[in-house]
């Protein structure tokens, strides 16, 4: 058995960093181990204030294929001994909110979605802020044809949001798989890049988001997918101006004045 570590984190430069899934013979498929292995090293980039930008991908030919159904039965830590419905629920929630975790941290997420991302890849791809793909990607939502609910791991709150609810309900009753040239056209990702500069590409993404405020793009993330949400307007933008004034009492804002007056990059506050 490889001894080399199922989650690979490289600091590529000052500010953002790369986190590879790495089960390149299982098209990094989801194990127990490998979303524990998420869960802390997005726990602990959250508290790492030199991380600026995290670009998720995934080893080999493959981003995300879902749960490895040679590992289902398998619980998540701290179920053995559970009753089997109280076990599958604890188990569920582990899984499910890792995308909860990713979606709700500090720092923009980019996917560099560099084959197949179906079931629970495509869920982790849907959580993440920016998707770009390689021309090998391919998607889909294909809990269904398991027997169970296509709507998982806040795949029924996410993919409305970003495609539509028509598109949506097509993609999650079919659990039909499509390429990455039909995901651009739904604007499901941003882009579509050759294999070669995938990664160069997201990382063109991450360097635009370090070159501004650590407080500015945390709150510019927290506030758009919040008001998202919100009931009106006027919801909306009172969000909107409270974030404002929080922001302008670090500084930052008389910084970049000054920085714009005499032609030089802005020194952020750190936070």
């Amino acid at each position: 058995m490889s001894t080399e570590p199922i989650v690979l984190v490289e600091e590529v430069e000052p500010g953002i960093v790369i986190v590879t899934m790495n089960r390149p013979d299982r098209l990094n498929a989801m194990t127990m181990d490998l979303i524990s292995d998420l869960h802390e090293t997005f726990s602990r980039l959250e508290a790492d204030r030199t991380v600026r930008a995290i670009v998720l991908t995934g080893a080999g030919r493959g981003f995300c294929a879902g749960l490895d159904l040679k590992a289902v039965g398998h619980g998540a830590p701290g179920t053995e001994g559970m009753a089997p419905i109280p076990r599958t629920f604890a188990t569920q929630e582990h899984i499910a909110s890792l995308n909860e975790r990713i979606h709700r941290l500090r720092k923009p997420v980019i996917a560099a979605i560099n084959g197949p991302a179906v079931g629970g890849g495509f869920a982790l791809a849907l959580a993440c802020d920016i998707r770009f793909a390689a021309p090998e990607a391919s998607f889909g939502a294909v809990f269904i044809t398991l027997g169970v609910s296509a709507c998982d791991m806040g795949t029924s709150y996410l993919l409305p949001r970003l495609v539509g609810a028509s598109r949506s309900a097509e993609l999650l009753l079919t659990g039909r798989v499509f390429d990455a040239a039909e995901a651009r056209e739904m604007d499901l990702v941003l882009e579509v890049v050759d294999h070669d500069l995938l990664l160069e590409r997201a990382l063109v993404a991450a360097r635009q988001i370090v070159a501004h405020s650590p407080l500015a793009v945390w709150m510019t993330k927290e506030t758009m997918w919040q008001t998202i949400d919100a009931p009106s307007l006027r919801h909306a933008i009172d969000m909107e101006n409270r974030t404002q004034v929080l922001c302008t009492a670090t500084g930052d804002m008389v910084e970049a004045t000054a920085a714009f007056r005499e032609r030089r990059p802005a020194r952020w506050s750190e936070r």
